[in-house]
């Protein structure tokens, strides 16, 4: 029909994907689709109104349309801050080239 559209609903877990195909009218949202696939009652843990959202890596809107063959992600909230992750290796880099001062210089 070609007021149908086909997408694709997508949630990762550090030991599992999992990716839901949906059918639904077009003109649909993000949410409607999210909704439909069935996979908040899969995972009772994604909370839609703290999650991103995405569609192709891409950030939207829960009220996004959607058009055929959208993949929809569901995002999880990062455990650390990643600049500050980058910072701390920074440091522990730092620390690691001051070990070798004592080595011999180089002939030339």
């Amino acid at each position: 029909m070609a007021n149908e559209i086909q997408v694709e609903v997508a949630y990762a877990l550090p030991v599992q994907q999992v990716i839901m195909s949906v059918k639904l009218a077009a003109e649909s949202t993000v949410e409607e689709a999210i909704k439909r696939s069935g996979i908040l009652e899969k995972f009772p843990e994604i909370d839609l109104a703290q999650s991103k959202v995405g569609i192709f890596s891409k950030l939207t809107k829960l009220d996004a349309v959607l058009r055929d063959k959208d993949r929809v992600e569901i995002y999880r909230p990062l455990i650390a801050d990643p600049k500050e992750v980058r910072r701390q290796r920074a440091e522990e880099g730092k620390v690691m080239k001051k070990g070798g001062g004592d080595l011999p210089p180089e002939a030339s």
